[in-house]
């Protein structure tokens, strides 16, 4: 790209003026670049375990949203739609059907 030719004249007239006004930077698109973590060396792996030692996988259902919830209104239904908290209701919702999955899996 040629560049326009100024002169010392030029420079001094443009010193006396207003500032300059400078173009902002064209910004440029470049490849991505691997962030940290996919740069990084891989880890150095642990020696494999024994053909004895047996990996157990432990598969912990959560209750759902609507499963707590229907079983909180059931509490809540059974005082009779009076008195307590919805948030103990909640609580002891949850708490109820993670100890009944915990029992199913065991």
């Amino acid at each position: 790209m040629t560049r326009k030719r100024t002169t010392e004249n030029d420079l001094l007239a443009s010193a006396a003026s207003a500032p300059a006004r400078r173009k902002p930077a064209a910004r440029t698109r470049s490849r991505r670049t691997a962030s940290p973590v996919e740069a990084s060396p891989a880890p150095a792996l642990e020696p494999a375990a024994p053909a004895s030692v047996a990996v157990v996988a432990t598969v912990v259902l959560e209750p759902s949203y609507e499963e707590i919830a229907n079983l909180a209104y059931s509490y809540w239904e059974a005082r009779g739609y009076q008195g307590g908290s919805p948030d103990e209701d909640w609580l002891c919702a949850e708490q109820e059907l993670r100890s009944r999955a915990s029992a199913a899996t065991a």
